[in-house]
């Protein structure tokens, strides 16, 4: 039976220490060799949290997974900011091109809950709000409804 390990790594920077080495030290495996694939497969997501699936078969044999981070991490790192506001609403920190909500929707598209690339932009742009983030200097709501009127098309269509 195959066992899983599915943790939270920081992107490119995977060590031995908590919490993959306790979780993958019992499985009888070589850790070191673990942490360098992780570290290989996440080094494009540099200082992000990317999620890990490690799967370890009962011949000791490793594959592992890696997902794409979560949105607001995205949109931290195309917005070049540290965090979101502590005041959303009333303190903006950055801007997001909207070019860049349309390529975080894309990775994100299998796991967000639309089936649509217009609807996943909005839930990138939603994000945005949450973390004091204008998109293309704008605030949301007015994003929503130049989507809304079709002004993004162009963009939006594949």
């Amino acid at each position: 039976m195959a066992e899983v390990v599915e943790v939270l790594v920081s992107g490119g920077k995977a060590t031995a220490g908590p919490p993959l080495g306790p979780a993958l030290g019992p499985l009888g495996i070589n850790v070191k060799a673990v942490i360098d694939e992780i570290n290989q497969k996440t080094a494009t997501f540099n200082g992000m949290q990317v999620p890990v699936t490690v799967v370890v078969d009962d011949k000791k044999k490793f594959t592992v997974t890696v997902g794409i981070p979560p949105v607001s991490a995205l949109i931290k790192k195309e917005a070049h900011i540290e965090k979101g506001s502590g005041e959303p609403n009333v303190k903006v920190v950055g801007n997001l091109p909207f070019e860049a909500a349309v390529r975080i929707a894309n990775m994100k598209l299998e796991s967000m809950l639309s089936y649509e690339l217009k609807t996943a932009v909005k839930e990138v742009v939603g994000t945005c709000v949450s973390m004091g983030v204008t998109v293309d200097g704008k605030r949301a709501k007015d994003v929503f409804a130049l989507i809304n009127e079709g002004k993004y098309d162009s963009v939006l269509v594949k």
